[in-house]
């Protein structure tokens, strides 16, 4: 198991690597600057010394080589990258990229940890009970759910909530992480339930997405799982229903579910930039729309390597737990 973690841990650092590569060449080659203004006053010439500054006005590949750190490496002269920490300074904020990102880290970590619980917690005993009684009424009324929850938009039904919770009746804030004025007058506990208050909207948007289609899948697993030849000995033998279910036919249902866990942690990711953008939500995925709107390069390449990052450390996760949950798989 430990030799092949570490061959994971490799591959994973060179599959972020050249994505790396793939998004700064992209980043590139798109048009417009970062470095630019709408102030008249200002002089072309001070625009140029602002581009040598920052070194933009270099050849794509060494300022990608820059951003890595490797040129650092071979001069002094050349500011740090990302194999000596840095991640480098957003021009849009004025500031080490290193000191925005963190609270943005937070808000969206927390809303995709959140989420995952809930629709996993949910996703597979809806599933399973579903699969249990199918055809009757509970089944048909998991199916037209989980056809509602894939295809009513994600963005749509935060607007309705906002519109009707945090509008009409005033019992939900319309926006954000936290209260903007009030929240460090708090004490913890409020703190935490001004957290709770803000985070009930964009978690049950992304919930009742996330849960429709996780559901489906483990109904449809369960299903087939049901229908094996060791499960008609079970019950041939006399073993109660129960017991079959959850002992015999959920361990071996759920193993397609896990393996989906990796991507299911990245979509949510992309899922809550557009969500971010709707409520106001300051997470990462608000940050990633303004940087690209101002082609701030640092910033976007930081939001995308992070991202690199969860895809891979979620698909690492996926297979330990895969591995735990079966003995049968094994990882020499």
């Amino acid at each position: 198991m430990t030799a092949y973690l570490i061959r994971r841990l490799l591959f994973g650092a060179a599959l972020i690597f050249f994505s790396t590569i793939v998004s700064f060449t992209i980043i590139h080659a798109s048009p417009g600057s970062s470095i630019v203004t709408d102030d008249p006053t200002v002089s072309q010439q001070y625009i140029e010394q602002l581009r040598h500054m920052y070194g933009k006005d270099d050849p794509g590949w060494k300022q990608y080589c820059n951003w890595l750190g490797l040129s650092h490496l071979f001069s002094a002269k050349a500011g740090p990258g990302i194999l000596q920490g840095s991640l480098g300074r957003s021009i849009r904020y004025a500031q080490p990229v290193a000191t925005i990102l963190p609270s943005r880290i937070k808000a969206t970590l927390v809303l995709n940890i959140v989420t995952l619980l809930l629709s996993w917690m949910l996703a597979i005993p809806l599933g399973t009970y579903a699969a249990a009684r199918q055809y009757r009424l509970p089944d048909k009324t998991a199916t037209l759910f989980s056809f509602v929850g894939m295809s009513l938009p994600g963005f749509f039904l935060a607007l309705l909530l906002l519109w009707l919770f945090a509008s009409r009746v005033q019992w939900l804030p319309p926006g954000g992480f936290r209260d903007p004025l009030n929240h460090d007058l708090m004490s913890p506990t409020g703190r935490f339930l001004d957290y709770l208050r803000h985070l009930i909207i964009p978690v049950t948007v992304l919930t009742f997405g996330a849960l429709a289609g996780l559901q489906r899948i483990a109904r449809a697993n369960m299903v087939e799982t049901l229908g094996m030849q060791y499960i008609t000995t079970a019950r041939a033998k006399g073993v109660s229903e129960p017991l079959v279910i959850f002992k015999h036919a959920l361990r071996n249902a759920v193993n397609p579910l896990i393996t989906l866990l990796g991507f299911e942690f990245a979509a949510l990711f992309g899922g809550a930039a557009l969500l971010e953008n709707v409520i106001n939500f300051d997470g990462m995925g608000k940050l990633l729309l303004d940087a690209l709107l101002n082609n701030d390069t640092e910033l976007i390449m930081a939001v995308f390597l992070i991202g690199s990052f969860m895809l891979v450390l979620g698909n690492l996760v996926g297979e330990i737990l895969l591995a735990w949950v079966d003995p049968r798989i094994s990882h020499a």
